[in-house]
């Protein structure tokens, strides 16, 4: 009945998380889209001042504007209805291209009084495309630009060029390559954008990526290190101490009677006495100790450059502070002690070595009374 309910509140945190994403894939999409359904009508409105001019036909203008403005408002009612979600580039960048490119390369063949500034948007189109498209994309669009650029220079006969006769013609001229400018500028900002966005993304991950390497390392209920890392912790320690001739320590300590705390006062009530053990222990200890949780209520100390003189008198001081510990938020009559047991590291020692003598002297230390630290 619970394992249903988690899985059921976990389906729902997906759906949730999932409904949020696409609605902010969306949101960039519409963003893009309208910023480019602009550019339309910048072009258009262009093309309509040279129709004022007899430069080109009157109907040039709305063709052009028609096309652009439809093929767009095509793309944002797929996009509004999360069409593009299907797909791994939610962009739909190769198509949106292709299109794009598509009226440009028919602008061209069909004004040709000002087809090399449609022939400047195609390499915008394309450079905008690229910052988003992987290198086979971008070749395929690459080449489709260039088969239908090569077919209008080639196979046709338009006279495909800029107007410079007048005065008007050489302003709109002018305007038609600042405007180009202008949005190789936008492709710019756009690429730095998205490099930004992808440099936080990859802050975001390498701190991702240390929370769970930390995770890892540590023991969930009592927040120090796990079995299997503090053990290899007592490996480098012990390989560290051994090659340089240092002394090392190592001490397994247990929780005197635990079983009659969990019995006696419940299981939460013993997950709180572990967290309040460990906790204690921890700020009590030196800085380059290390603290493990060994199994169960065993910890496991890991001293360098201590002696087994030295290691006894520390954990003597912490078998006192604990068991002078207040545990009035639990029971007035709860007291809470730890046996020890102490070893120190032989130069040919390995680590089950060790272990084995700290937990012969922590079984003595029980065997005398318990509340007590027992060397080897």
């Amino acid at each position: 009945m619970a394992e249903s309910a988690i899985q059921s509140a976990a389906v729902a945190d997906a759906r949730t998380f999932n409904h949020k994403s696409s609605k902010k894939r969306a949101r960039l999409r519409r963003q893009m889209y309208l910023a480019q359904m602009v550019s339309f009508i910048l072009d258009a409105a262009i093309l309509f001042l040279y129709s004022l001019n007899g430069t080109i036909p009157a109907f040039a203008s709305a063709w052009y504007l028609a096309a652009g403005v439809g093929w767009t408002a095509i793309t944002l009612i797929l996009s509004e209805m999360h069409f593009n979600d299907r797909f791994q580039d939610h962009y739909l960048t190769v198509p949106q291209s292709l299109g794009s490119i598509g009226i440009q390369l028919a602008a061209i063949y069909f004004i040709p009084q000002v087809g090399f500034y449609f022939a400047c948007i195609v390499f915008v189109v394309l450079g905008f495309g690229a910052l988003r498209m992987s290198a086979r994309q971008t070749g395929i669009v690459w080449a489709y630009a260039a088969i239908g650029l090569t077919s209008i220079f080639t196979l046709t006969h338009q006279p495909i060029a800029m107007p410079m006769e007048s005065f008007a013609e050489r302003h709109l001229t002018l305007l038609c390559f600042v405007t180009a400018l202008g949005r190789c500028a936008f492709t710019g900002l756009y690429g730095a954008s998205l490099r930004e966005a992808l440099y936080k993304r990859g802050n975001e991950l390498k701190v991702a990526h240390a929370k769970i390497e930390e995770l890892a390392h540590i023991d969930e209920l009592t927040g120090v290190l796990n079995r299997r890392y503090i053990l290899r912790g007592l490996n480098d320690e012990m390989a560290r101490a051994q090659r340089a001739g240092t002394p090392c320590a190592v001490a397994i300590l247990d929780i005197d009677f635990f079983k009659r705390i969990n019995d006696g006062y419940g299981h939460p009530t013993g997950d709180e006495v572990l967290r309040g053990f460990a906790i204690t222990l921890a700020a009590n200890m030196r800085s380059i100790d290390k603290l493990g949780r060994y199994g169960g209520e065993e910890f496991l100390v890991v001293m360098p450059l201590g002696s087994k003189d030295q290691a006894l008198s520390a954990m003597d001081q912490l078998r006192q502070i604990i068991s002078e510990l207040d545990w009035n938020s639990i029971s007035d009559e709860l007291r809470v002690t730890f046996s020890a047991g102490i070893a120190q590291v032989r130069p040919n020692d390995a680590p089950e070595d060790i272990l084995a003598r700290a937990d012969a002297a922590l079984y003595k230390a029980k065997d005398a009374g318990r509340n007590r630290v027992m060397t080897s």
